[in-house]
C-alpha cells in the first residue's frame, strides 16, 4: 500500500542527505540480525550442547588404583613392606561399563538441548525482525505525519502574507490576520510534537540496527499481503511454538534416559599385586554390580517424574498453540479492518477534504469566504490525511507482527 500523499514527504525531510542510499526494511532487519548479540548467545548454547553430546556418548574414564595392602601394624615385622607374605604393593585399572543404550540416551538429551537452543535462536531472530520492522515503520509513518504538518505550515505562512497584503490594501480585516497567525502557532506546536516523535522513532530504529539514526528510509513494504495463510493459519512452526516443541522433545529424551537408568552399570577391575621377593606376585580380576534394591522409590519415581514432564511440556505447547492461533486470527481481522479504513480515507475522505479546501480557497479569493474558513478547511484536510496515516501505520504494525511470526525467514518485499 503506497499512499498518494507520500510523494512530497522525503523531499522536505531528507534534503541534507539526498545522496544517501535509502534504508530499506529488509536492509534494516539484516543490520539488526548482524548487530544482535542475543543470537550469538543461543548459537554458543547450541554448540555447547553438541559438544556435550559427544562426551555423553563415551564410556566413563578408567580409574587407576594404587595401594599397599596388609602392612603389618605390630610385631617384629611392623611397618615392613617385604617380610610378611600378605603385604602387597598393588596397581590396577577399573572401568565402568555403561550400556550403549544409556550412553545413546544421554547423547540424545544433549542433542535435543542443542535443537532447543537453535529453536530459541530462530525465535529470537523472528522477534528481532518483528521489532525492527515495527521500529522502521514507526519512523516511516512519523516522518510522513511530520511532512504533512510541515506542508500545512508552509501553506499557512503563505496565507498570512496574503492576509497581510489584503489588510494593508484595505481589502481584508485584522481578524483574518490574527486568525492566520494563531493557526501558524498551533501548526508549529503540532510540528514540534511530531518532530519529537520522529526523532524518538529514529532512535529506536538505531537501537536495533546499530546504524546512524540519520539514514533516510526507502518506500514502505507491501503490507497488503501476509506470508502466512490468512484463512486458516498453521502456527505449528511459529517461533515460540517451535521452542515449546523442542522443549517437549528434550523432556521425552530425558524420559528415555530415566528408563535406561533402570539398568545398573557394571564395573570391571584388573589388578597386579607385588609381594616380597620370597613370595609370588598376584593378579586380581573383579566385577562390581550395583544392587537397585528399591527401584519402586528411586528409579521408578524418577521415570514417572520425567514422563510427567513430557505431559506438562506437551500440554503447555498445545495451550500456547491455541492461544497464539486465536491471537493471530484477531490480529488478521484488525489488519484487514485498518487496511479497509485506510483505503476508505484514500479513495473517499481525502479527495473530499481536498475538494472542500479548493472550493473554500476559490471562495476566499473571490471574497465570499473568510480566511478563518479557509484555515479550517486546510486544517480539516490535514487532519483527515493524518487519520489516514494513523490507519496505515496501525495496519503496518499489525502486518509486521503477523508477517514475521514464523521461525523461518519470510522475507520482505520492499
Amino acid at each position: 500500500m503506497r499512499p498518494s500523499f507520500v510523494l512530497f514527504s522525503f523531499t522536505l525531510l531528507a534534503a541534507s542527505t539526498v545522496h544517501a542510499v535509502p534504508l530499506t526494511l529488509a536492509a534494516a532487519q539484516q543490520q539488526a540480525l548482524d548487530y544482535s548479540r542475543q543470537l550469538d548467545s543461543h548459537d554458543a548454547a547450541a554448540q555447547a550442547s553438541r559438544s556435550l553430546a559427544v562426551a555423553a556418548g563415551q564410556l566413563p574414564d578408567p580409574v587407576l588404583k594404587i595401594g599397599i595392602d596388609n602392612i603389618p601394624a605390630d610385631g617384629p615385622d611392623r611397618a615392613s613392606l617385604g617380610r610378611d607374605f600378605m603385604t602387597m604393593r598393588r596397581v590396577g585399572i577399573q572401568q565402568e561399563l555403561t550400556g550403549s543404550d544409556k550412553r545413546s540416551a544421554r547423547r540424545d538429551v544433549q542433542l535435543r538441548a542443542a535443537d532447543k537452543a537453535e529453536a530459541q535462536q530462530r525465535a529470537a531472530a523472528a522477534a528481532l525482525r518483528r521489532a525492527t520492522a515495527m521500529a522502521w515503520l514507526d519512523r516511516y509513518y512519523a516522518e510522513q505525519k511530520l511532512a504533512l504538518v510541515v506542508l500545512q505550515a508552509t501553506q499557512a505562512r503563505q496565507e498570512i502574507l496574503a492576509a497581510d497584503g489584503a489588510y494593508r490594501g484595505g481589502r481584508g480585516n485584522l481578524s483574518d490576520v490574527l486568525a492566520a497567525r494563531s493557526a501558524v502557532v498551533l501548526i508549529d506546536d503540532q510540528r514540534d510534537e511530531l518532530a519529537q516523535r520522529a526523532r524518538a522513532a529514529a532512535t529506536m530504529l538505531a537501537r536495533w540496527t546499530g546504524a546512524s539514526d540519520h539514514d533516510t528510509l526507502s518506500g514502505p513494504p507491501d503490507i497488503d499481503h501476509l506470508a502466512l495463510d490468512t484463512i486458516a493459519p498453521d502456527l505449528s512452526h511459529e517461533s515460540q511454538i517451535a521452542v515449546l516443541t523442542a522443549q517437549e522433545q528434550v523432556a521425552a529424551a530425558e524420559a528415555r534416559l530415566a528408563l535406561a537408568e533402570k539398568k545398573s552399570d557394571w564395573s570391571v577391575e584388573v589388578g597386579y599385586a607385588q609381594r616380597g621377593s620370597a613370595y609370588a606376585n598376584m593378579v586380581s580380576v573383579g566385577l562390581s554390580i550395583p544392587f537397585q534394591l528399591d527401584q519402586a522409590n528411586r528409579q521408578d519415581r524418577t521415570l514417572a517424574a520425567r514422563l510427567a514432564s513430557v505431559g506438562q511440556a506437551r500440554a503447555e505447547r498445545d495451550e500456547a498453540l491455541r492461544e497464539r492461533t486465536a491471537q493471530t486470527r484477531t490480529l488478521i481481522d484488525a489488519w484487514r479492518t485498518d487496511l479497509a479504513r485506510h483505503q476508505r480515507y484514500e479513495t473517499d475522505l481525502i479527495p473530499l477534504a481536498q475538494q472542500r479546501s479548493a472550493a473554500v480557497l476559490g471562495a476566499w479569493r473571490g471574497g465570499k469566504a473568510t480566511l478563518s474558513e479557509l484555515l479550517l478547511a486546510r486544517r480539516n484536510e490535514t487532519e483527515v490525511a493524518l487519520m489516514a496515516l494513523d490507519h496505515a501505520a496501525n495496519a503496518a504494525r499489525l502486518w509486521a507482527q503477523l508477517n514475521f511470526l514464523l521461525a523461518a525467514d519470510t522475507g520482505v518485499t520492499p
